[in-house]
Parts: structure tokens; sequence; C-alpha cells
């Protein structure tokens, strides 16, 4: 007998909190999906291009496509130049994303930019269009939202929401950023 192959519905996941963890997360599922023979691509919305990150190396040499949109944490640049880091990489992840072309789509940090009040971005990253982007997405694609301050509208469609709490934390110890933990 001859069983039929169900279409995979593509799920929405959210990995958000004040806890460490969140990106590592979907990074150890972007894993498994390659494992399983998934195309794969992750688009970083806060991390410069100028630097290489330690999953960035590691994915490369599992062929997963990671692009750094940003130019780095906000209080490193200006309102402007960060609004228009956005402004560029938010039509790149639309179209990335309503592709089709892969099975899974990692928006790494797009939670910490829409959570930005420092300046405005609805402008140059709206709300509406995220939540258009989840609920319009091609039927196969998995698509993974991490970083703090998950807006209540996108938990609200997502499929699983995740978060990543703090107990205890070795940057309270005075302990900065760990080269193969954080970098």
């Amino acid at each position: 007998m001859v069983q039929k192959r169900r279409k995979r519905q593509g799920l929405t996941l959210v990995y958000t909190g004040d806890g460490k963890g969140k990106t590592t997360a979907a990074i150890g599922l972007t894993a498994r999906a390659v494992g399983q023979g998934f195309n794969v691509k992750i688009l970083q919305f806060i991390k410069s291009p100028r630097r290489a990150y330690g999953e960035q190396i590691t994915l490369e040499k599992l062929g997963v496509e990671i692009e750094q949109l940003g130019i780095g944490f906000t209080w490193t640049k200006t309102p402007e130049e960060h609004r228009e880091a956005l402004r560029k990489a938010w039509p790149k992840a639309k179209e990335i994303v309503m592709s089709g072309e892969y099975d899974l789509v990692v928006l790494d940090e797009l939670n910490n930019a829409l959570a930005i009040d420092k300046f405005p971005i609805d402008d140059v990253l709206p709300l509406e269009e995220v939540k258009d982007l989840i609920k319009n997405k091609p039927e196969h694609v998995h698509l993974v939202i991490t970083g703090r301050n998950a807006k209540q509208e996108i938990k609200d469609i997502a499929d699983l929401v995740s978060v990543v709490d703090v107990e205890k934390h070795y940057y309270d110890r005075g302990i900065p950023a760990v080269k193969g933990i954080e970098l």
C-alpha cells in the first residue's frame, strides 16, 4: 500500500525573553533542519556584516546561508544609520520568505528591531507588514523569529512561543561577552 505524503505545514516559532539562548535555540533548530535536508536561510537584523560571529562561521561550513543586515547594537550607531539598515533589511526579508525557496527562514533579532523605541521604525519596519508576512508566507515555509520583547501581536499569531528567562547571568558579575558563548 502506498502512503500519501502529507503536505508539510510551515510553522511560525518565536523565541523571546530576557535570557540568553534565543539565537542559540534558532541555530539548534537550523542544525536539525539541515540534517533533514531543508534549505535554510538566516537573516540577522541587528548584527553587522563587519564582524565574524561563531554561528556564521559554523553554519556556512554546513552550507547554511546567513546574512547580517544590521549595523550593530542600537547604542553604537545613530538612529538614522539604524533606520537605513532596517529600511533595506525588511524588503529583503520579505522577498526571501515569500520566494518559497527556503524551507526554514530565521529572522534573528527581528523582535529587537520591532521593539526599538529610541527612534521611529514603523515606516521602515511596519508591524502590520510583519504580521501579514507571517499570515501569508508560503504554506511550506517554517519561520523563526527571535529577540527580546516580542510584540503581543506577533505572539498571538505564532504557532509556538518560547520565552527564555534569566535566573542568573555572569554579566551580573562583570564578565563581558565570551568568545564561543556569545561571539
